[in-house]
C-alpha cells in the first residue's frame, strides 16, 4: 500500500491521508530515527557539529513532521478508525521521545563535542542550540540512575496516554449536548442571526425548529441574550459539567496526571512542577510566576469589587429591590444589558460591518502594510472542502511561508482556536526555505443567504492567531528546533496577542470593517461607543484569566493528589475567587481545562503565561502608537527584533532591543481602564 506520510514533503496530501496509513508510517518513522540515532553514537570520528547535534537535529525531522499532520488532522476530521490509530502510535512516539532524552550514548556524544574547540566557537545561534541541549538532556532526565530513567520513561508515556484521553473525552461531551426548541417564544431575546443559525443547525440534522450546541458561536448569543433563565442554566450547566461523570469522567484522569507531573518534578530534582517548566521560561522559577499574578491580583480586585456591585444594583434597578441573586449563567445577560444601557451598545451593531471575507483581506491588508509582504491564494490539498490555502511572498517575490486557514466548527473537529507550525525550515542566506503553517478557528459560519459575520470578539480571536502564524512564518534561525514559536512559553503570546490591536485602533479597522451590503465603513458614532465600552468589565475579564492562572499554579505547586481532597472542589474554591457570582457545587470547569490537561505540558504550569504577555504586548504597541500602526519602520523592527530571532536569543534580550528598555506594566492597566 502506497502510504503519502512515509515521504511528505512542502505540499502535504491531506486529501490521501487515511487512519490505515498512519501506525505503519509511525512505526517505520520512529525505527528510522532511531538508526540515526544510533548513528550518532556509533561515529568514531572526532565530534562536529554536524555529526553530533546536526546530525540529531536531523534524525526526529521526518517523524515530527508526520506526527504534527496526525496530531492535526486528529484535531480538525477525527474518525473513529484515525482516533484508534492516533490512540495506538501516540504511546509509542512518547516513550521515543523519553528514551531519546534519557539516551546516555547521546547525551555523552554531546557533551564530548561541547568540549572541542570547534563547539567554543561556534556561532550564537548554534552556541546557544548547544547549551540548551545539554540542559534539556539534563532536564529530561539524561543523569538520573537506569532505575529512575525507566520510571520517568513510564511516567511519560502514561501522562501521554492520560491527556489523550482527556482531549478526546471532552470532545465527546461537547458532541454529545443538543438542545432542540420548538417553540419560537423562548427565543425571545437572542439576535436573528444566532437564531438563523440554530434553525438552519436543525435542519441540517433533520429536526423541526431551533438547534444550540456547546460550540461556542452557538452558546455564548444564547447565554449573553436569552431572555430565558431556565434555557441559560441548562446550557450553562451542561458546558460546565462536561466529562465528568459516566464513562467519560475526567476528574479521575485529572487527579493522576497531576500525581505524575509531581512525580516527574521530584524525579528531575525540582520542588515541584512549576519550577520544572518555569526554568527555561522569561519567569525562570514558578514562584515569580505566581507572584507576578498575585501583584495583578491585588491591582485589579477593588474594581473586581466594584464592578459586580454595579451589576447588582443594576438588576435591582431595571426588576426590583428584592431581585434574585445574579447567578453564573446571569453574569453574561445581564452585564450586557448593563453595557447596552450605560453605552448605548450592542456588539450586535457591529457584526454586519464584520464579514468574513473582509476580515480575512483587511488582516492579511494588515501584515502586508506592517511587513511589506503580499499574501496570495494557492492551490493545495486540504483535509475539508472549506479550507483555504495561501502563500506568502517576501518584498522581491521569494514566498517564504505558506499556511491553510480553517474557520468553522465541524463535529470531526475540536473547539477553540489555534495555529500549528507543520514546517520550520532552518535560515540559510543562500536558500531559504519556506515555511508551513495553519491556523484554525470555530466562527459563526454563513447563515440565511448572508456571508460569514463575525463578532468582534471572533475577529480578535483571528488577528490573534495569525499573529502566531507570523511568528511562525518570519522565522529566519539556522537552527530548526529554535525557530519559530519555539520560544519561552510566557513569549510565545506577544506576537499574537499584540496583533489584537488593530482591532481597536481606527485606521486599522478602516483596512477591513464594512458593512457587508453598503460597503459603508463604521460609523463614527458607533466606533466611539465601541471605544468607550472597551473597559467596561474589564476587571472581571482579567479576574477571569488571573483566576485560570491562580488554579492552574496551585494545582502543580500546592495541591496534593491521593490526600483525600477533591480536585474538583479544591479548583472551585480557588476560581470562586476570581468570579462574578457564587459557583454551583457541581461546577466542573477542570474537566474541561484543556489548556492544562489535554497535554503532557502545553500550558501547565504556565497559564500565567497569557497575562505575563499581555503586559509585554501592551507596553511593545505603544512604540507602534507613537510611531504609527502601520509605519513599516516599526514593522520592520518587530520582524527583525521579535519575529524573525525565534529563541535565538534571550526573550527578555529580544524584548529590550526592539523597545531600548524592559517592559512596564502600566500600558496593559491603562488599557484596561485599571490605573
Amino acid at each position: 500500500m502506497a502510504n503519502p506520510l512515509i515521504q511528505l514533503d512542502f505540499d502535504i496530501p491531506f486529501d490521501q491521508i487515511e487512519a490505515a496509513h498512519v501506525e505503519p508510517a509511525i512505526d517505520a518513522l520512529l525505527a528510522s530515527s532511531k538508526r540515526a540515532g544510533d548513528a550518532v553514537i556509533e561515529d568514531s570520528g572526532p565530534r562536529t557539529y554536524a555529526n553530533t547535534l546536526g546530525a540529531l537535529e536531523d534524525a526526529t525531522e521526518r517523524l515530527e513532521l508526520v506526527m504534527t499532520v496526525i496530531d492535526h488532522l486528529e484535531s480538525v476530521a477525527t474518525t473513529d478508525a484515525l482516533r484508534e490509530a492516533y490512540n495506538a502510535t501516540r504511546p509509542k512516539v512518547s516513550a521515543f521521545w523519553s528514551e531519546l532524552a534519557m539516551n546516555d550514548g547521546l547525551y555523552q556524544a554531546v557533551r564530548t563535542f561541547a568540549d572541542t574547540e570547534e563547539a567554543r566557537n561556534l556561532p550564537p545561534t548554534e552556541a546557544r542550540f548547544l547549551k540548551k541541549t545539554l540542559d534539556d538532556f539534563r532536564r529530561h532526565g539524561a543523569e538520573l540512575s537506569p532505575e529512575d530513567k525507566a520510571k520517568l520513561q513510564a511516567i511519560e508515556v502514561e501522562l501521554t496516554k492520560l491527556t489523550t484521553e482527556f482531549s478526546q473525552n471532552l470532545l465527546d461531551e461537547t458532541n454529545a449536548f443538543e438542545l432542540v426548541i420548538t417553540d419560537e417564544a423562548k427565543l425571545e431575546g437572542l439576535p436573528e442571526t444566532a437564531k438563523l443559525a440554530a434553525a438552519e443547525n436543525a435542519h441540517a440534522k433533520g429536526f423541526r425548529g431551533w438547534r444550540f450546541t456547546l460550540q461556542a458561536p452557538s452558546m455564548i448569543p444564547l447565554l449573553t441574550y436569552l431572555d430565558d433563565a431556565e434555557v441559560r442554566e441548562h446550557v450553562w450547566r451542561a458546558y460546565n459539567a462536561r466529562a465528568i461523570a459516566g464513562d467519560r469522567d475526567n476528574r479521575p484522569i485529572i487527579e493522576r496526571i497531576i500525581e505524575l507531573r509531581k512525580a516527574k518534578a521530584k524525579l528531575l530534582g525540582y520542588t515541584d512542577f512549576s519550577d520544572l517548566v518555569a526554568e527555561d521560561r522569561m519567569a525562570k522559577t514558578g514562584a515569580k510566576a505566581r507572584a507576578f499574578i498575585d501583584d495583578l491580583r491585588a491591582k485589579t480586585q477593588a474594581a473586581f469589587d466594584r464592578e459586580n456591585a454595579t451589576l447588582t444594583e443594576y438588576r435591582r434597578k431595571i426588576e426590583s429591590a428584592d431581585a434574585a441573586t445574579i447567578r453564573p449563567w446571569d453574569v453574561a445577560y445581564y452585564a450586557e444589558k448593563q453595557r447596552q444601557d450605560e453605552y448605548d451598545f450592542n456588539e450586535e451593531e457591529l457584526r454586519p460591518y464584520f464579514p468574513l471575507d473582509r476580515v480575512l483581506d483587511g488582516l492579511f491588508a494588515t501584515a502586508q502594510a506592517l511587513y511589506e509582504i503580499r499574501i496570495v491564494e494557492r492551490e493545495a490539498a486540504t483535509w475539508d472542502e472549506a479550507v483555504k490555502t495561501y502563500a506568502i511572498e517576501d518584498a522581491d517575490g521569494t514566498m517564504i511561508a505558506a499556511f491553510y486557514v480553517d474557520l468553522f466548527p465541524r463535529e470531526n473537529k475540536r473547539g477553540g482556536a489555534w495555529m500549528n507550525g507543520l514546517i520550520a525550515a532552518a535560515y540559510r542566506p543562500d536558500h531559504a526555505s519556506p515555511h508551513l503553517a495553519l491556523f484554525c478557528a470555530n466562527v459563526n459560519p454563513p447563515v440565511g443567504g448572508k456571508p460569514a459575520l463575525l463578532t468582534h470578539r471572533e475577529v480578535e480571536t483571528l488577528f490573534h492567531e495569525f499573529g502566531h502564524l507570523l511568528h511562525h512564518c518570519f522565522s529566519r534561525v539556522s537552527v530548526r528546533s529554535l525557530a519559530g514559536t519555539n520560544v519561552a512559553w510566557d513569549f510565545v503570546e506577544l506576537p499574537s496577542q499584540i496583533m489584537e490591536n488593530w482591532c481597536w485602533e481606527r485606521s486599522g479597522l478602516d483596512l477591513f470593517a464594512a458593512q457587508h451590503e453598503t460597503g459603508e465603513p463604521i460609523p463614527e458614532e458607533l466606533y466611539d461607543k465601541m471605544i468607550r465600552a472597551r473597559t467596561y468589565r474589564a476587571a472581571n475579564a482579567q479576574m477571569r484569566q488571573l483566576g485560570f492562572a491562580t488554579v492552574d499554579l496551585a494545582l502543580h505547586r500546592d495541591y496534593e493528589p491521593g490526600s483525600g481532597a477533591d480536585v474538583m472542589a479544591y479548583g472551585r474554591e480557588i476560581l470562586q475567587a476570581h468570579s462574578a457570582s457564587e459557583l454551583p457545587d457541581d461546577y466542573g470547569m477542570l474537566a474541561g481545562f484543556a489548556h492544562i490537561f489535554a497535554h503532557p505540558v502545553g500550558y501547565a504550569a504556565g497559564y500565567y503565561s497569557y497575562k505575563w504577555a499581555e503586559v509585554l504586548d501592551a507596553d511593545a504597541f505603544t512604540r507602534f502608537k507613537n510611531e504609527g500602526i502601520t509605519n513599516p519602520a516599526v514593522g520592520r523592527a518587530f520582524r527583525d527584533t521579535i519575529l524573525a530571532k525565534g529563541n535565538s536569543e534571550e526573550a527578555a534580550k529580544l524584548y529590550e532591543r526592539f523597545m531600548g528598555r524592559g517592559p512596564e506594566l502600566e500600558p496593559l492597566l491603562e488599557r484596561a481602564g485599571l490605573l
